[in-house]
Formats: structure tokens, sequence, C-alpha cells
């Protein structure tokens, strides 16, 4: 015997992607206006070269979500997944490289940790962009996702 797991009705989804921009929108003023990137502690000069791309993936997620609110089938939400986990890679890696963390004289080497949670995040999102193009790949060719597939 198999059944499958239909996605919630949007009228049920629609809650969350309001939610969703107004974080984003919420996030897009902390980060550009009050109080702004510039009065954390421990960011450096650098963070204004992060600063661009995480502004990208903050409104590249505000306009995935309206677009939701028009309409949602489940390709399109795939296809949103991809492209935001595709700029939240970019910003995690632009992370890595630049590195605007300053944590001073701190007898706990806060370097070494954040360093490594970011590689750990890096390979963890690269995966989760592998299955989710993936899942992309395998809705558009056969119009069947995972969420689809008969369980057991």
């Amino acid at each position: 015997m198999s059944a499958t797991t239909p996605a919630p009705p949007r009228r049920s989804r629609r809650p969350g992607y309001v939610v969703a921009i107004l974080v984003n929108a919420v996030l897009l003023v902390l980060v550009n206006a009050w109080p702004g990137w510039e009065a954390v502690p421990f960011l450096t000069e650098a963070t204004a070269s992060v600063v661009t791309l995480v502004n990208v993936s903050l409104w590249v997620g505000i306009a995935i979500n309206v677009i939701y609110l028009v309409a949602d089938p489940r390709w399109l939400r795939q296809l949103g997944t991809v492209v935001s986990t595709a700029i939240s890679l970019a910003v995690l890696v632009r992370l890595v490289r630049v590195f605007p963390f300053d944590f001073g004289d701190a007898t706990f080497d806060w370097d070494f940790w954040v360093r490594l949670w970011l590689w750990f995040l890096v390979i963890a999102v690269a995966i989760g962009l592998a299955a989710q193009a993936f899942g992309l790949l395998r809705t558009v060719t056969t119009g069947r996702s995972d969420e689809q597939a008969p369980r057991a």
C-alpha cells in the first residue's frame, strides 16, 4: 500500500510567505539603517564587501516570497529554493574569503571556531543546493517531486 503526502494548500502557506517578507525587510533595515552593521563590535571594515551580497540575498528572498503570494506551484517553489540557496552559498563563500571578523584579544579562539562553522555551513549548503537542484530537475522532467513519491 502506498500513499502520497500532498503539499498543504496555498492558503495555509501564505502566512509563511508574508512572515518571510517581513523578516527579510527587518533584516535589511537592521543591516543598512538602524543600527547598521557598523554597530556590531566584532565586524571589521571588510564587512562592507560582504554587505552588498547580503542585501542581494535579502532582496531576492523578498522578491521570491512576493511571487509566491501570487502563484506557488511546486516547481516554482523549488526553483525559488535553488536560487535563494545558491545566493546563500555565495554569501557564505564571501564570508569565508573576506572573514570580516575581529574578536580582539579574547581568551577563547573565536577565529578558529567561526571559520570552522563557516566551512561547515559552506559544505552543508552546497550539499543542500545539489539536492535541491536534483529535486527541481526531477519535478520539471517527470512532473513529480520527492514530496509526491509514494511511501511504503
